[in-house]
């Protein structure tokens, strides 16, 4: 699948310290990379593909572009991938209600989503894939999967994954999630699960493969006609494309149970390796006006909508760091209002012709971000070199570049209007 253009990410004198962040398997700091790796492999959950691209989506999608943007400041060459999911319930419910075709809204909504990503200046990945190109892939996986016992066939055709036979083969596997089996139940009925259907072994299996049903598409496999499950389809792309085992695992704190949680189970039972994922990654939740941001509210903020009404995209991804990515935080005219200021003193520092020396800034910047994408620190930064280069005018005629290669280099804030 097509992805977008890549934006200039320009080169940076010396490097910054490791980079650290927050796993949520373990619940404290990690480094992804052995000290000195040339070579980082990450996997980022994308859209389903029903609706236009939501500033949660970009949210996401910014934060992990952080991530990708140090580890090129760093020299290491960046294997990431990011999955559509192209075919699933959500895109039929939407199709069938807007009276459309599943597979036109997928197509179109996901040339709007590279639209944004372009505009936002997010680096895009090495492999973008949809659901549909892996299907041959995930058909044989969950051949493997029932064959050695890990998977069963529902008397509906279903394919589940069993995770009492997980338990029983890897009874010291670190969860993913850390909730008890209350939460997980909780979740699991409120995100694509099935927890409550009968025939099942276990409430928590997840299902692998679909078998057809009328009204829905369907591909041959080994395990017969269907299609996918949700999660069994990123652990294949990550599989194929990245590896057995991964450096980085992210998307947004509604993935944690059951889609990495049980991505990962897929993975490791395929590979027998423990764990799936050096680190697993989350950000917050983005609300609009101290709500809670969702479809069911119907309170979504698109960033197409918000380019078609004139907002400078770097506007919007200045106004999403501004908070620190693990906490869910709100959106609102204010938090805009404020980034587009923050924004205009910086390009107004940045035209002048001399200014205060920028090595500091660089060296903060890149200590910020080192520290679990310490983003408000990062910011903070910046302003201060601004505020006293307007403020003192300076004397560096070489800081404007410099600064100007900084933010656009890590924090991918243009800064050229």
């Amino acid at each position: 699948m097509e992805s977008w253009t890549a934006p200039h990410v320009p080169a940076l004198p010396g490097h910054g310290p490791a980079l650290r962040l927050h796993d949520t398997a373990t619940a404290g700091p990690r480094e992804p990379l052995e000290p000195g790796a040339r070579r980082a492999t990450m996997y980022v959950c994308g859209i389903t593909p029903y609706d236009a691209t939501h500033l949660g989506h970009a949210a996401t999608m910014i934060t992990f572009d952080l991530v990708h943007r140090y580890w090129l400041d760093q020299g290491i060459d960046v294997d990431y991938a990011q999955n559509v999911t192209d075919v699933d319930e959500p895109l039929f419910e939407r199709a069938e209600r807007d009276g459309t075709d599943w597979q036109v809204l997928g197509l179109r909504e996901t040339a709007l989503y590279r639209e944004d990503m372009e505009a936002l200046a997010v680096v895009p990945p090495r492999h973008y894939i949809g659901a549909i190109e892996s299907i041959p892939s995930v058909g044989r996986a969950v051949e493997r999967l029932v064959d050695s016992g890990a998977a069963y066939r529902h008397e509906s055709g279903d394919v589940y994954h069993s995770v009492e036979a997980y338990v029983d083969r890897f009874p010291a596997a670190p969860s993913v999630s850390g909730y008890d089996e209350e939460t997980m139940l909780r979740y699991a009925a409120e995100r694509g699960g099935d927890p409550e259907r009968e025939g099942k072994r276990h409430p928590l299996d997840p299902k692998l493969w679909n078998a057809p049903r009328d009204g829905e598409p369907s591909w041959d496999s080994p395990v017969g006609p269907g299609r996918p499950g949700w999660h069994i389809e990123c652990a294949c792309i990550a599989l194929d494309h990245l590896g057995e085992q991964i450096d980085v695992q992210g998307g947004g704190s509604d993935l944690i149970y059951p889609h990495h949680e049980m991505s990962a189970a897929h993975a490791e039972a395929l590979t027998g390796k423990l764990p799936f994922a050096s680190a697993y990654v989350h950000t917050g939740m983005i609300g609009l006006d101290g709500e809670k941001m969702s479809k069911s509210l119907g309170n979504l903020v698109f960033v197409s909508k918000l380019r078609a009404e004139g907002v400078d995209p770097a506007a919007v991804r200045l106004a999403l760091l501004s908070q620190h990515y693990r906490t869910d935080r709100q959106w609102s005219a204010a938090v805009l209002a404020e980034a587009e200021l923050r924004l205009g003193r910086w390009r107004e520092a940045l035209s002048r012709e001399l200014a205060v020396p920028a090595g500091a800034v660089l060296t903060a910047v890149r200590e910020r971000l080192a520290d679990d994408l310490d983003t408000p620190g990062a910011l903070a930064a910046v302003d201060a070199w601004a505020n006293e280069t307007l403020t003192t005018g300076g004397e560096d005629p070489s800081a404007p570049a410099l600064a100007r290669d900084t933010i656009g280099g890590l924090l991918g804030i243009d800064c050229t209007r």
